[in-house]
């Protein structure tokens, strides 16, 4: 069980479904925190997996006939955000995935999934066996796709630089530099992970 997570359902600051507690395979801190740039004010991105009652995988075990009936509820992702521990003095976002809906997007070498299992050790919250045997074995996740994926995240962050609006801190640094230096530095991110990905088969994630 994941102490963060028993922790904040005890205090009613998130409402999971009642099997993701106990069930959560794995998680971790991702963004700033896991790139090395965060900051006192940063948020925590928290990400993981969780294997659900198998007969939300597996249906027919519960009788379930797929287009027949009264279809049984699926769990693909729980997210909740802006959950803020006053006590910690930390705010939290999270991002929890089937193990299927995790697997498959990892499959597919989404940025997101792929940066959270390779996230720097003291970033891993919580890891069951069969997290740590995920881990183990992430660079099987890994293959030439990767630059499609990453490429157009990186054009996405392009995109963001050029269109979006900003208000407070973050339009004053326009101001300054001439454009958003968080999507700037997410851009120049994503390309430096895949050209490690490419060349090296492997992901270093506080890397320059």
């Amino acid at each position: 069980m994941s102490k963060l997570l028993s922790d904040l359902n005890s205090k009613g600051l998130i409402s999971p479904p009642s099997f993701v507690v106990d069930n959560t395979q794995y998680l971790c801190v991702m963004g700033s925190q896991s790139y090395g740039t965060a900051n006192d004010d940063s948020d925590w991105d928290i990400y993981g997996f969780v294997i659900p009652p198998k007969t939300m995988i597996f249906p027919h075990l519960d009788g379930a006939i797929e287009g027949f009936g009264r279809q049984k509820q699926r769990f693909e992702t729980w997210q909740q955000h802006h959950v803020e521990d006053k006590n910690a003095r930390k705010q939290y976002d999270f991002q929890l995935y089937s193990i299927i809906r995790y697997f498959h997007l990892c499959m597919e070498n989404n940025p997101n999934m792929i940066d959270s299992l390779f996230v720097p050790q003291h970033c891993i919250l919580h890891s069951t066996h069969v997290g740590n045997l995920v881990r183990e074995n992430r660079k099987m996740f890994l293959h030439k796709g990767a630059w499609h994926k990453f490429k157009g995240y990186a054009f996405s962050q392009v995109k963001k630089m050029q269109s979006q609006t900003r208000e407070g801190k973050r339009a004053e640094v326009v101001a300054e530099f001439g454009y958003d230096l968080k999507f700037g530095s997410h851009c120049v991110r994503l390309l430096n992970e895949v050209e490690q990905i490419l060349i090296e088969g492997d992901l270093d994630l506080q890397r320059n």
